[in-house]
């Protein structure tokens, strides 16, 4: 009850008219921001940030995270329909969104990641009203070996993301790793792997750049390759039907759902830890759980809503250490905590008692956005659909442009479109050789956050492996890291076992 009285009062507020068409306008804008390559949540809600100085703190805050919530909805729709991610959370989209696209099952696609990221919302915002204290306290326990340790757990689930051939999976996850650790020395500054001393590459390989270049131009090159110069890609059709029959039938991917949901709030709630790590670690865990995982990066629902329940339940999550803490869970909360100093308001544990109806008013808001966002996505399905239906001759231009646009907007340099059409390339061959290209995108991901909190916790012990196996936490996920790194090699042994038998 000390909970239910609050959250009323909260909705009480949400439910004004003011408030109500800022979570509308927010949701709706945040998703085509979330559709545009290279924008994302990060940038949709920094460009927006000063016009909420027009309103109170509290309507403020409804409206970046209903925009928040818009993004990570509408990042999903262009991995599908033209496979490239629109953010770093949707990449793990990518991988079975855009075969279905190409199937003719766009439709069934767009709209279980839309329920998948509804349901990963709901779940994430119940589990943030009741547990959020003691969640909070847990992830005070998080340090640098405990952060090191989740990375390790990620990592394993590459052994599920490879296929059969380890060799080539192995040089995938080695590529991504080096690409990982161009720039400059996290502890010494000094230049690494800068290739000839070529200004660029100092400030590193923008993550968004290779993932554009790899499922963007890679894919409009191996696009065009096996058209076999027919003009129209598989079409697609979207109707009301489509939409109740596509819900119905994702009571057989609801596992892989509640896991997404589970996993990506508590990876969410870590600070740094972030949607992508999230995304990207439950698809590799629904490929585990799969019953036929070769059908993984061939069209598998279960490898759309897995991972898109993970980044939006991820995406609520890391608000938590936001209010509770004054730790940014992600580069999105972290921009809303500036703007929460700027509004006068000090994040932390006394938010919850000095500013409760600013507190529970946000946390209504997630419920309303949650749902206001799905209607919006359902209802504009139809139009991202009807890009489907291009022909191939409009279709691969517009690709095209949007990679340029998505690789120079980041950091607005002309470096970036280069090295972009490079991997596209690089992207094209592995794929023609048969090479996986999902452990390239994950390393270069987790490589960086691996190296950081790997460093700093040898830092902290004078250099000694031992300090990851002497904290309960970063024990007990490495244990779970040898089980998972164990078990697709357990499983493949006593399928060759089976078929040497018979």
């Amino acid at each position: 009850m000390d909970i239910l009285q609050p959250l009323l009062d909260g909705f009480s507020i949400v439910f004004q008219p003011i408030n109500l068409l800022l979570v509308l306008f927010g949701c709706t804008l945040g998703l085509f921001i979330g559709v545009i390559p290279g924008l994302g949540s990060v940038n949709g809600v920094a460009i927006l940030l000063p016009m909420t100085f027009l309103v109170p703190p509290t309507s403020a805050i409804i409206f970046l995270g209903a925009i928040y919530y818009g993004a990570m909805y509408g990042g999903a729709i262009s991995a599908i329909i033209l496979g490239i991610p629109g953010a770093s959370t949707a990449v793990a989209t990518t991988f079975d969104g855009r075969p279905l696209a190409l199937g003719g099952k766009g439709d069934r696609a767009l709209i279980s990641a839309a329920i998948a990221s509804f349901v990963g919302g709901t779940i994430s915002v119940v589990l943030f009203t009741v547990l959020a204290p003691t969640l909070a306290r847990f992830a005070l326990a998080f340090g640098p070996p405990e952060e090191f340790a989740l990375m390790l757990l990620a990592f394993a689930t590459f052994v599920g993301l490879g296929g059969k051939d380890i060799p080539k999976t192995l040089f995938s996850i080695c590529l991504g790793l080096v690409l990982s650790a161009v720039g400059l020395d996290i502890v010494s500054g000094e230049p690494r792997l800068i290739f000839g001393n070529i200004p660029g590459f100092y400030s590193g390989i923008n993550f968004l750049v290779l993932a554009i270049g790899i499922y963007g131009i890679g894919e409009m090159l191996w696009t065009l390759e096996n058209s076999n110069n027919k003009l129209q890609l598989f079409p697609t059709k979207i109707s009301i039907k489509s939409i109740i029959n596509t819900a119905k039938d994702l009571k057989h991917n609801l596992k892989a759902m509640l896991m997404g949901s589970f996993l990506g709030y508590f990876v969410g709630v870590l600070p740094a830890a972030g949607a992508t790590p999230a995304s990207l670690m439950s698809y590799g865990i629904a490929k585990m759980m799969s019953k036929n995982p070769d059908s993984f990066g061939k069209g598998n629902l279960d490898g759309v809503v897995a991972p898109e329940a993970a980044n939006n339940s991820a995406s609520t999550g890391s608000m938590l250490p936001m209010m509770t803490l004054g730790i940014p869970g992600s580069p999105t909360t972290a921009i809303l905590l500036g703007g929460m100093v700027i509004w006068g308001l000090e994040p932390g544990p006394r938010l919850f008692v000095d500013n409760q109806e600013f507190v529970w008013s946000s946390v209504a808001s997630l419920y309303v956005a949650n749902l206001v966002a799905l209607i919006v996505n359902l209802a504009l399905i139809p139009v991202f659909v009807w890009v489907l239906k291009l022909p191939v001759t409009i279709l691969v231009p517009l690709i095209f442009v949007l990679c340029i646009i998505g690789g120079y907007a980041p950091t607005q340099n002309m470096h970036d479109v280069w090295l972009m059409l490079i991997f596209g390339i690089v992207g094209y061959l592995l794929r023609k050789l048969n090479y996986p290209l999902a452990p390239v995108v994950l390393a270069i991901v987790l490589g960086p956050l691996a190296e950081t909190s790997m460093r700093q916790s040898l830092l902290m012990n004078q250099g000694s492996p031992t300090i990851f196996f002497e904290r309960p936490i970063s024990l007990t996920i490495i244990i779970f890291t040898v089980i998972l790194f164990l078990l697709p090699l357990l499983k493949r042994r006593k399928r060759v076992g089976k078929v040497t038998s018979s």
